[in-house]
């Protein structure tokens, strides 16, 4: 799969907070994102939702990396954070071709995390990314290996 330039260069942008959350209601933290292993479990697009045909994953680490697996493919990316906000620029993915079901989710998923702002909510191990479009891509955490 190739993913067209725009998207291998439009900054991508998910929320998330390192440590403390910086935004919302005073008392209310959010737990971070950062450091963390995230299994993306579903991507609801356009009131769709579809489940992950394959194990995708999105790590992003306080160094500002980010990296995982979109379904098919691994990437990596430089990640900034700011609060609840993270933009990550410089995707970069292998060009691996799977079945076309992996391929169909994985170019819905990286449509969806290149779109722009991503805000970000975490729930008792779940993270919910969401964009301007109001279209959501659902993760929980990794067990540990």
């Amino acid at each position: 799969m190739t993913l067209t330039a725009a998207a291998v260069f439009v900054p991508l942008t998910v929320a998330c907070g390192i440590g403390k959350a910086d935004s919302g209601p005073v008392g209310l933290q959010q737990s971070p994102v950062t450091g963390i292993e995230w299994r993306v479990d579903s991507l609801t697009v356009g009131g769709t939702a579809r489940h992950a045909p394959a194990v995708a994953r999105l790590r992003i680490d306080e160094d500002g990396r980010a990296a995982g697996n979109l379904g098919c493919n691994q990437f990596s990316a430089r990640a900034t954070v700011h609060g609840d906000r993270i933009t990550l620029g410089d995707l970069r993915t292998t060009r691996m071709a799977c079945s076309p079901e992996r391929m169909d989710f994985e170019r819905a998923l990286a449509r969806a995390l290149t779109t722009g702002t991503l805000v970000a909510k975490t729930d008792d191990g779940t993270l919910t990314l969401t964009d301007g479009d109001g279209d959501r891509i659902h993760l929980s955490r990794s067990a540990p290996e």
